[in-house]
C-alpha cells in the first residue's frame, strides 16, 4: 500500500509529464482516496473501465485517455457526470498520461510497440528518444507490405488496414506512431521510411500514401495504444509493491 500522492509523483517525474505541451490534463484528474493498493489500467477510462475498476475494488484507474480535452465542454454533466460520480462514490484515483505515455522511452506506446513487433529502434524524427513522437527505426529483416500487415495483424490481434504504394522492393526501414498520427506521413516520407505505421486513417491518407510513395497501415488507434500503460502498471507494481491489472476493453477503431 501506498499513498496515492506518492504514486502520482513518481509516474510524473518517470514521464516527465510537465515538460509536455498536452491537449488534455496529465496527471491525477480525479482525487480519491489517499492510499492505494490497487491500480486498474486501460486504455481509455470508459464507463465500462470504471465498472471493472469498481468490482475489483481498485484504489486508482490508469489510463492513456482520462477526461477535460481542449475545447470539450466543461459542465459536467450526462455522460461526464457519470463517469466521475461513478470515481467518487467509490473513492477511486483516476491518473491518465497522453502525450508523455507516446513518447516515453521505455514505458511510452511506441517503445512498446517496437519490443512487441521487432522494430529496431534509431531515433526519433521529431526530437529526442523519449520526447519526440514520431519513431523510426528499421525491420529486423525486409519484408513485403503485405508480410508485415500480416505481422502486425498477428501481433495486434487485429487486422490492419494496409495502403499500397506504388514502390518496388522489401521495406526495410519504416516509422511509427501510435494513435491518431496519420497526418505526420509526410514527415516520415521525409525522413526516408518506407512504410508508416500508426493507428488511424483519413480520406486523404491515402492518397498521400499513393502520390508520394510511402506505404501506409493504419494498425487501430486503440489496438497500437494498449501497451505503454500496461507497462507503466507493471512498473508500478514492481517498484511499489502494489497489485495492477490491465482490462481491454474491445475498441473496434
Amino acid at each position: 500500500m501506498i499513498h496515492r500522492d506518492q504514486l502520482v509523483a513518481a509516474c510524473d517525474h518517470q514521464l516527465r509529464s510537465s515538460q509536455f505541451k498536452d491537449f488534455t490534463v496529465n496527471g491525477l484528474q480525479v482525487e480519491g482516496g489517499d492510499t492505494v493498493k490497487r491500480v486498474m489500467s486501460g486504455v481509455t477510462a470508459c464507463q465500462a473501465l470504471l465498472e471493472e475498476a469498481v468490482a475489483w475494488q481498485a484504489d486508482m484507474v490508469l489510463v492513456h485517455h482520462g477526461y477535460f480535452w481542449k475545447n470539450e465542454p466543461v459542465a459536467i454533466t450526462g455522460m461526464k457526470q457519470r463517469r466521475i460520480k461513478t470515481l467518487l462514490n467509490n473513492e477511486i484515483s483516476l491518473l491518465a498520461y497522453h502525450l508523455p505515455l507516446d513518447a516515453h522511452a521505455e514505458f511510452g506506446n511506441n517503445a512498446e510497440l517496437a519490443k512487441r513487433l521487432g522494430w529496431k529502434v534509431e531515433g526519433c524524427i521529431d526530437g529526442e528518444l523519449g520526447e519526440g513522437l514520431l519513431w523510426s527505426g528499421r525491420l529486423p529483416e525486409p519484408l513485403s507490405i503485405g508480410e508485415l500487415g500480416a505481422h502486425l495483424g498477428a501481433v495486434l490481434h487485429r487486422a490492419p488496414l494496409v495502403v499500397e504504394a506504388p514502390i518496388d522492393g522489401p521495406i526495410e526501414r519504416i516509422a511509427w506512431c501510435s494513435g491518431g498520427a496519420q497526418d505526420m506521413i509526410a514527415a516520415a516520407y521525409n525522413a526516408g521510411a518506407q512504410v508508416f505505421v500508426s493507428g488511424e486513417i483519413s480520406e486523404r491518407t491515402t492518397h498521400l500514401a499513393r502520390e508520394m510513395g510511402i506505404h501506409y497501415i493504419a494498425a487501430g488507434h486503440h489496438a497500437t495504444e494498449r501497451f505503454g500503460v500496461q507497462a507503466l502498471g507493471e512498473w508500478l507494481a514492481s517498484e511499489y509493491g502494489i497489485e495492477h491489472r490491465f482490462v481491454d476493453i474491445d475498441n473496434p477503431a
